[in-house]
């Protein structure tokens, strides 16, 4: 008995090896696909409602976990950097910053990501909310035609910075493929009147050409870490004009606010504004700070800001490292709402200087 159990034994196993050598993928999509019905057959799929800067998706109200699903295309497209240049960014979903994915702590992050770049040029996404090699890149990446379908399970509440890692990393960020990921924790955030999704990024370019309004990205300027733009949500003036976001007073206000770098550190403040909740380097675990001026956020980092507003005006949100404004780096909130002389008061009218970005 023993001598046929050992015989049969040794035949699965030749047959177990033979599979692997002449059918390795096979095989192992095999087991793949068992290993992801496993864990995800009693989880429901949603869709995830993704949106571009300044607009942030709902909070979630769903009180379990489930399997959120997330499509991301890697691409280039030429758009307006500046007033009066264009330039040819890359971009996630034809957007720059790529859109806001809003999940909860223990759910599962779907990702479907697909490439139309015709230049061939190989994209992943790095996700800073993953727990794993590469937060993801290594099992992401796709040339163009190609889709790839990843699962990573969301482990840490937090706002997290999202990116293309292929080679060479710098820059794919340096051209504008990076975004934001909110893991909510199990209990959700405070609610809040209004959410805003703000992004700062740096641009590197050469000098523009003699009749040309096209600017391309210089690899040496962002080695020198010398950047022409230092930019909100993509490009100079995206908060300005039509872009300018909009609240009432005595609404409360939170702004998700991310720093794709890739070289800078922000000095993020709101001039006239005292942020009341500062949730630093976006830990949503630990008790806010309160009553913070302006706050530090890394390049690849992010922080959570609440504040309400008292009294009607502009608001300019700005990168405190202040010659930065004139590269780009400033943008308005306009309140609306009766006056609080209460509270802001002068026997003089108000007197903008114009033309100044710091006071519009």
């Amino acid at each position: 008995m023993k001598k046929y159990s050992t015989y049969f034994f040794g035949q699965w196993l030749a047959f177990i090896l033979i599979g692997w050598v002449f059918f390795p993928e096979s095989v192992l999509a095999q087991t793949d696909a068992e290993k992801i019905a496993e864990w995800k057959s009693d989880l429901p799929v949603v869709e995830a409602p993704l949106t571009f800067a300044p607009e942030v998706p709902p909070p979630i109200t769903r009180k379990e976990p489930a399997v959120v699903r997330v499509k991301l295309v890697s691409g280039r497209k030429d758009m307006e950097i500046a007033p009066g240049f264009k330039y040819t960014f890359w971009t996630f979903n034809d957007h720059v910053p790529g859109p806001f994915i809003r999940a909860r702590v223990g759910d599962t992050l779907e990702v479907h990501h697909s490439n139309t770049d015709d230049t061939g040029m190989p994209h992943n996404i790095d996700f800073h909310a993953v727990t794993g090699p590469g937060g993801g890149a290594p099992v992401t990446t796709v040339v163009k035609g190609e889709e790839k379908v990843s699962w990573f399970k969301l482990l840490q509440p937090g706002l997290y910075i999202y990116h293309c890692a292929a080679p060479p990393v710098m820059d794919h960020i340096a051209n504008g493929m990076y975004g934001l990921i909110l893991v909510e924790p199990e209990g959700g955030l405070p609610k809040v009147d209004k959410e805003f999704y703000v992004l700062q990024s740096e641009f590197y370019t050469e000098p523009e050409k003699e009749g040309s309004d096209f600017l391309e990205y210089s690899h040496a300027k962002g080695l020198e870490e010398h950047p022409r733009f230092v930019v909100f949500n993509g490009h100079f003036g995206s908060m300005m004009g039509d872009g300018v976001l909009k609240a009432k007073t005595g609404e409360r206000i939170r702004i998700f606010f991310g720093n794709g770098g890739p070289n800078l550190i922000s000095s993020f403040h709101v001039i006239g504004e005292i942020f009341e909740n500062v949730y630093r380097e976006a830990d949503l675990i630990s008790a806010p700070a309160h009553s913070i001026q302006t706050t530090l956020v890394p390049a690849g980092g992010a922080t959570v800001v609440e504040f309400q507003l008292e009294v009607p005006g502009t608001y300019t949100l700005v990168d405190h490292a202040i010659f930065r404004i004139e590269k780009g780096a400033v943008g308005y909130l306009e309140a609306a709402g009766e006056p609080r002389h209460d509270i802001y008061v002068s026997q003089e009218e108000a007197v903008n200087c114009k033309g100044c970005l710091v006071h519009p």
